[in-house]
């Protein structure tokens, strides 16, 4: 469906999405489907959203519903997935099957296959999309006539008067603010290392993914496909890009993954991309304000150590879409429930994210070093523990 125009520069729909990533887009298809009509607003280009290389792990649930709305097509012919993960230091590495231990699986398939895949549904069912705004802000949120305005690329200000808003545009755009400081609390945590990453047009060295402590610090062998693999080594924070040429990334991975243990090697390539991420949770509450709903990265970041963060905003737009439409034909339960609901599972994910993150990251401490060997040697030798891990990581179902 697509938005309509009540005069040249206002558009009328029942609900206005800022932020054309995934988030956004999913919600934009999941209201369709409720029959629902929306609009969405993007700072970016549709090239910039399309090509940001984030997220690469799809949990069970989250596979579950693209293909209940049509969106698994393309996953299934070309995505690959995997029954667990390599857990390892020093000397062993041990692999943890989570559908042995849960029934649930993942799959590698990009954050940018993932966004390409709703484009081009969004596309053909027609939906409005305006790229590449300015001056977004958002007005009368305690009203039932809400609105978004922003300048258009020709310089024209557009209005768009809605039911209800869902801010799904990230830690940096103005949904998150929009919340007043007098009802909005916070939490964070910055963590002491950032991930240099890199893509490699090699051929993935290893058939699921490698998690690995090591003294000189973590590293993680992912994957993209068959031709592409995705490598992070932790690096202290602001440390700079220009530092770690390719030869010392391979080096480093070398060593932090066990090159030649028990006759593994480390493949390697030509570098087409590299990048240092810093690593943080934070968590904002509440996740409505109003007419405002949060989704995404508006309301969460997680550190990508338990591979949650594009899984999470799906599983928050999952419960979004029917709480929107419910509140548009004139039933509140479910959007008065939305906040509460929705940050449960935020928690436990964050939790989740937190607690792979300080397993695997070191700190320089000896103490901590031997207390992280031990939680590993744990989850490897407990049935409870890997249980644990499976269960969180291969993702709980929606509405946990």
């Amino acid at each position: 469906m697509t938005a309509t125009l009540t005069t040249m520069d206002e558009v009328r729909t029942q609900v206005a999405i800022i932020g054309a990533g995934p988030a956004g887009m999913v919600l934009s298809h999941l209201l369709a489907a409720e029959g629902i009509e929306s609009v969405v607003v993007e700072t970016r280009t549709e090239a910039y959203v399309a090509s940001r290389i984030r997220a690469g792990i799809l949990e069970q649930s989250t596979v579950d519903l693209l293909r209940a709305n049509g969106l698994g097509g393309r996953l299934d012919a070309e995505g690959h997935q995997h029954r667990g993960i390599y857990l390892q230091w020093p000397g062993e590495r041990h692999h943890l099957d989570f559908v042995d231990l849960t029934g649930r699986s993942v799959w590698v398939y990009g954050q940018t296959e993932v966004q390409k895949d709703l484009v081009a549904a969004r596309h053909a069912a027609g939906q409005q999309v305006f790229y590449e705004v300015a001056d977004t802000a958002l007005h009368d949120l305690s009203s039932d006539r809400p609105s978004v305005t922003f300048t258009s690329p020709s310089g024209s200000s557009v209005r768009v008067v809605a039911d209800a808003i869902a801010g799904c545009d990230g830690s940096f755009g103005p949904s998150r603010g929009a919340v007043p400081e007098s009802v909005r609390q916070s939490w964070e945590r910055l963590y002491p290392y950032s991930w240099l990453g890199i893509l490699a047009n090699v051929a993935p060295s290893t058939d699921e993914l490698i998690y690995a402590w090591h003294p000189d610090g973590f590293a993680l062998h992912s994957m993209r496909s068959d031709t592409v693999s995705r490598f992070y080594v932790q690096v202290p924070n602001d440390t700079p890009i220009g530092e770690w040429s390719d030869d010392r990334v391979w080096e480093a991975l070398a060593i932090r993954l066990g090159h030649g243990q028990d006759g593994w090697s480390l493949e390697t390539g030509p570098v087409t991309s590299r990048a240092v991420l810093p690593m943080r949770s934070f968590v904002a509450s509440p996740m409505r304000h109003g007419r405002l709903f949060l989704a995404g990265d508006a309301a969460h970041i997680v550190p990508p150590t338990g591979a949650k963060g594009l899984n999470l905003a799906v599983a928050d737009v999952a419960l979004l879409a029917p709480a929107l439409a419910g509140l548009v034909r004139g039933s509140s339960a479910l959007a008065d429930a939305y906040s509460d609901t929705a940050l449960r599972r935020v928690w436990r994910c964050t939790h989740f994210s937190w607690w792979m993150t300080s397993m695997l990251h070191t700190s320089g401490d000896p103490f901590d070093a031997e207390l992280q060997l031990s939680q590993l040697r744990w989850v490897c030798s407990s049935d409870a523990g890997a249980t644990g891990l499976a269960e969180n990581y291969a993702g709980l179902p929606i509405g946990f």
